[in-house]
C-alpha cells in the first residue's frame, strides 16, 4: 500500500525533489498544512518573514542566485500584500513560486465573507505574476506545481503564483511515484548561417560597442574575450560587473554620461545583448544608437519591443557571443581605446563631481567591503547615484536592485540575498523612507544571524522627491519631509551592533567594525551632517 500523506506534504516534497533550500514566509491559518509539513520533515528551512511583502522580495533575490526562490503567503489580504514584490520580480525576470492558500473550495467565489477571503483573488495574481494557477484537486497538486517551477525558470524567467484551497491541503492522498524536478526546455539556438553573417558584420565594423544586459549574466568569458580583442562594453546596471569594472574597456554603466553617449551614438555597430533597453538607461528610450543595432536575446518577444533594430537574433546570448569571441580576429585600436578611456574618465568625474562627500563615503565602502561581497541597494538617493554606478564590481550579481524602481525593498533583498549567499558579506544600503516600508524585516535579519551590514541614508524624507520638486516643480516641496526614528536606537533594540555617524571618517570605522562582524548590524549615516547630495531622479525627457 502506498504512503498517505497531506498535500500539503506533497507541496514540500516537491519542493525538496527542486532543491529547494529555503522557504520565505507568513504562516496563516490558511497555509498550516504545508508550512506545518516543511516543519515536520525539517529538510527545507523556513524564513519567517514579517510581512508578506517582505518574503516574497526575499525569495525574488534568492532566485536570482539560486534559480529558484519560493514564498508562502497568506490569502486574500496576504496574498495582495505581495503584489509589488511580484511586480518587481516580474521586472527583474527572478525564477519565482509563490505559493498561497485559499478559502474552502465549497465558499470559493460565492461572496460568501468567508475570512481572508478576496474577490477573483486568482484575477489579481495573474496581473502580477509571468502566470497563475488554482489546484481545485489534490491529484492536480503534482503536476500544476511541476508547470508552475517549470514556467517560472523558462525564459524570460518570472513569478508564478499557484494559490490551494485550504481543505485541499489538508486533504489525504497516496504520495505519488514523481515529484520532479522537471528540465527547463532549452533555450533557442542562432544557426551557422546567422552566426557567420554576425561575425562579418561584427569584423568589419571599426567602432563596435557590446551592450549587454541581464540576460547576459552566464556570459562572463565570452565578454572578457571580446572585451579583450578590442570591443568596448556598457553594462546594464543589472548585468553590472559582466566585465569587471577594472578593465580598460569597460564603460560601466554609464549611460547617460555625455561621453559615452557619444561614443554609442557614433559606432558603426551596436550589439546589444540580453538587455530590456530599460527607460532609465536610455533617457526614456530617447539614446541615440549608431547603425547597424543588432539584438541577441533569448526572448522573441524582445523584437522591436523599446527600438527599432536592424536585426533580431532570437538565441541565448552565451552561445552566440562565444561564436565571436572564438573566430574574431583581435580588433585592438590604439585611438579607440583612448577614446573609451576617456569617456569613463569624464563620466566618472562627473559623478565624483555630482556627489560630492559621498564619493569618499563610496570609498570609503569599497576599501571594506571584501572582493566577494555583494552590495544591495533599495532605490535611494545614495544607491541611484554613487551606489549603482561609483561603486565597483569585478563579477556579476555584486550589485543587487529594484528593477521596477520601486522603493522599500532592498532590507529583504538583502536578507534574501545573504541566505542565497552564505560565507559572503552583504552590504545593504537603504533609506530612510524606503526602510519604513518594510523595517519589521530588520527583525528578520537579526532572527536568522544574516551576515549583514544595513547602511540607513537619513535625510529625513524622500530625497529623491525633493530632487524632482526643485527641477520640475519651481523648488516647491510638499509630502517630502517625514518623521524618523533613530535607526541605531531601533536597531540596538533588535538586539544588533549599531552606529550612528555624521561623518567619513566615523562612517569608515563604522563599517569596518560592522564588516568584522559575523552576524547583523546597522549603521545610521546622519546625511544633514555628511553633506548635501543633488539628485533628480533618472534622466528623462521632459514630461512637466
Amino acid at each position: 500500500m502506498k504512503e498517505k500523506v497531506t498535500v500539503g506534504e506533497v507541496v514540500a516534497r516537491v519542493l525538496e525533489a527542486h532543491g529547494v533550500s529555503d522557504v520565505y514566509g507568513v504562516i496563516s491559518i490558511h497555509n498550516l498544512p504545508i508550512a506545518d509539513a516543511i516543519g515536520r520533515r525539517n529538510k527545507t528551512h523556513f524564513v519567517c518573514a514579517r510581512g508578506e511583502a517582505g518574503a516574497a522580495t526575499m525569495a525574488d533575490a534568492h532566485g536570482r542566485f539560486k534559480g529558484l526562490g519560493v514564498c508562502l503567503t497568506s490569502t486574500g489580504a496576504g496574498a495582495g500584500n505581495a503584489i509589488g514584490s511580484l511586480i518587481e520580480a516580474c521586472n527583474a525576470a527572478s525564477p519565482l513560486l509563490h505559493l498561497t492558500g485559499q478559502v474552502e473550495s465549497t465558499y470559493l467565489d460565492r461572496d460568501a465573507s468567508f475570512i481572508h477571503e478576496a474577490k477573483d483573488q486568482l484575477t489579481f495574481l495573474r496581473a502580477a505574476s509571468k502566470a497563475a494557477y488554482r489546484i481545485t484537486h489534490p491529484e492536480q497538486v503534482v503536476g500544476i506545481l511541476c508547470e508552475a517551477i517549470r514556467v517560472a525558470r523558462t525564459v524570460p524567467m518570472g513569478p508564478v503564483s499557484v494559490e490551494i484551497p485550504i481543505d485541499v491541503q489538508a486533504t489525504e492522498m497516496e504520495l505519488p511515484a514523481n515529484l520532479g524536478p522537471i528540465a527547463v526546455p532549452a533555450m533557442p539556438q542562432a544557426n551557422y548561417d546567422v552566426l557567420a553573417d554576425l561575425l562579418a558584420q561584427v569584423k568589419a565594423a571599426k567602432r563596435p560597442v557590446l551592450w549587454v544586459g541581464g540576460g547576459a549574466n552566464e556570459s562572463l568569458a565570452e565578454v572578457k574575450a571580446l572585451a579583450d580583442k578590442g570591443i568596448p562594453v556598457l553594462s546594464t546596471t543589472h548585468a553590472r560587473g559582466l566585465l569587471a569594472d577594472s578593465h580598460p574597456r569597460s564603460l560601466r554603466a554609464f549611460h547617460n554620461s555625455p561621453s559615452v553617449k557619444k561614443l554609442l551614438e557614433e559606432a558603426d555597430l551596436v550589439l546589444v545583448a540580453g538587455s530590456r533597453l530599460r527607460s532609465n538607461e536610455t533617457t526614456s528610450y530617447s539614446t541615440r544608437f549608431g547603425r547597424p543595432l543588432i539584438q541577441i536575446d533569448a526572448h522573441p518577444g524582445a523584437y522591436n519591443r523599446n527600438y527599432q533594430v536592424d536585426q533580431f537574433i532570437c538565441a541565448d546570448c552565451k552561445p552566440v557571443l562565444g561564436y565571436l569571441a572564438e573566430h574574431l580576429q583581435d580588433k585592438t585600436d590604439a585611438a579607440y581605446d583612448e577614446q573609451i578611456q576617456q569617456a569613463v574618465k569624464q563620466a566618472e568625474s562627473g559623478l565624483i563631481e555630482q556627489v560630492g562627500n559621498y564619493a569618499n563615503l563610496c570609498q570609503a565602502l569599497r576599501d571594506a567591503l571584501p572582493q566577494d561581497g555583494i552590495f544591495v541597494r533599495d532605490i535611494t538617493v545614495s544607491g541611484s547615484t554613487w551606489g549603482s554606478r561609483l561603486l565597483p564590481f569585478e563579477k556579476p550579481n555584486q550589485n543587487i536592485h529594484s528593477l521596477a524602481g520601486a522603493i522599500g525593498l532592498g532590507l529583504a533583498h538583502g536578507i534574501g540575498t545573504a541566505k542565497a549567499n552564505p560565507g559572503k558579506k552583504v552590504a545593504t544600503i537603504v533609506g530612510d523612507g524606503g526602510l519604513m516600508l518594510g523595517i519589521g524585516e530588520m527583525a528578520t535579519m537579526v532572527q536568522e544571524n544574516t551576515d549583514m551590514v544595513l547602511i540607513v541614508m537619513n535625510d529625513g524624507g524622500y530625497g529623491v522627491m525633493r530632487g524632482i520638486q526643485n527641477n520640475y516643480f519651481g523648488g516647491r516641496q510638499y509630502y517630502n519631509e517625514l518623521h524618523t526614528p533613530d535607526y541605531s536606537q531601533v536597531g540596538k533594540a533588535m538586539n544588533m551592533a549599531s552606529w550612528q555617524v555624521g561623518s567619513v571618517e566615523e562612517f569608515s570605522a563604522a563599517i569596518e567594525a560592522a564588516i568584522a562582524l559575523d552576524g547583523p548590524a546597522v549603521i545610521e549615516v546622519d546625511m544633514s551632517k555628511v553633506g548635501p547630495l543633488e539628485f533628480a531622479g533618472p534622466p528623462q525627457k521632459k514630461l512637466y
